[in-house]
């Protein structure tokens, strides 16, 4: 599947792990967004279904267990390029999801990660949409 300049939008599924009153967050190792704050995620595989994706994806990128929970969050996340065209074209569906077990270990297309408290938040360097996230699910703890 390709992921840059795709033939339709990949349906891509994350999580917003929580644990007591912190939220685990990544850098991201690839584009869009390398370099940045974020939640770990992915696209979803054929076979699939939504909350398998984001069980797989949580323990290949960050090597946790957790348990899922409701949808926060569905977007479009449409990335055109400097001639119009469509570099990158996700429907990104966000799930709360509670720590179970295992210690983050970056692996895959995470660069590192860190448990965050709300408060600092505003100092990491995220995408406003993971923020806005992230906020929506610590404001209903």
């Amino acid at each position: 599947m390709l992921r840059e300049y795709p033939e339709a939008p990949i349906v891509g599924a994350s999580a917003i792990i929580i644990r007591g009153d912190r939220v685990l967050l990544i850098r991201r190792g690839n584009d869009p967004d390398r370099g940045r704050w974020s939640i770990p995620g992915g696209a979803v595989e054929l076979g699939e279904t939504l909350q398998q994706a984001v069980l797989r994806e949580v323990r290949e990128e960050c090597g946790l267990d957790v348990e899922i929970g409701d949808i926060v969050n569905v977007y479009d996340l449409i990335i055109p390029d400097g001639e119009g065209r469509i570099r990158f074209h996700y429907v990104l569906i966000h799930f709360v999801a509670h720590y179970r077990g295992g210690e983050p270990t970056p692996a895959s297309d995470a660069l590192e990660m860190t448990w965050a408290s709300e408060e600092e938040l505003p100092q990491l360097d995220m995408p406003d949409r993971i923020r806005q996230a992230i906020s929506k699910v610590l404001a209903k703890r």
